[in-house]
């Protein structure tokens, strides 16, 4: 849904369904995303775990993550995200977040 809307405002915008599948996407060769919206709930592999590992990859490192979660922003906070948003959406602030970090 999310992907849907931010097609709609005229972002190019993929979505998967778990740190695994996102690690993999970003490793075939697609174009570096802007941003990163990264929910921390996901099977497979966590949001956590999926932060950890972009961490660590230099060609990855440095592309900006939002979380969006239902949980506390505490249990975020060593994410070390550029901004959180607590499930359900503001979709308003998360286009006004999108927007700040996509040419």
């Amino acid at each position: 849904m999310m992907a849907q809307l931010l097609s709609l405002e005229g972002f190019q915008a993929a979505a998967v369904a778990n740190g695994s599948e996102a690690l993999q996407y970003l490793h075939n060769g697609h174009i570096k995303p802007d941003v990163i919206l990264l929910d921390l709930m996901m099977p497979v592999m966590d949001g956590w775990e999926f932060r950890r590992k972009q961490q660590a990859d230099p060609a990855f490192a440095d592309v900006p993550v939002i979380v969006l979660s239902a949980l506390d922003q505490s249990r975020a906070a060593d994410v070390q995200a550029e901004a959180f948003l607590k499930k359900p959406l503001d979709f308003d602030r998360l286009l006004q977040l999108v927007r700040q970090y996509c040419r």
